[in-house]
């Protein structure tokens, strides 16, 4: 039998923006590590550019008013499907976005 990890989906729409930042943070954290380390880092750079600007859209939706919850899968969704965890480290939450994007915020 698989274990699954619940996850848990932000409690307020202030902890969901503050997931996003934090995700965007991550996303420049990446970039850095992929200017230190080109070699060892050369797959991350295929998918880094698309999950940056999927997480920007995000956020500016969410600045702007026009954000909607649960209108299917977040763009980047596909990208943390088809990585590993060590290419992306903040895969979690990433998954944490987007389940709460799809149920509405946890109360």
């Amino acid at each position: 039998m698989a274990y699954e990890t619940k996850i848990v989906r932000a409690r307020s729409s202030d902890e969901y923006v503050q997931m996003v930042e934090q995700a965007l943070d991550d996303v420049w954290d990446l970039h850095q590590s992929i200017e230190y380390d080109e070699d060892y880092m050369a797959d991350t750079r295929e998918f880094i550019g698309p999950l940056e600007a999927s997480l920007k859209e995000l956020y500016q939706s969410m600045k702007d008013g026009s954000y909607e919850f649960a209108t299917g899968d977040l763009a980047f969704m596909e990208i943390v499907e088809k990585y590993h965890d060590a290419q992306l480290p903040f895969k979690f939450l990433l998954k944490r976005i987007n389940e709460t994007h799809m149920k509405g915020l946890e109360v």
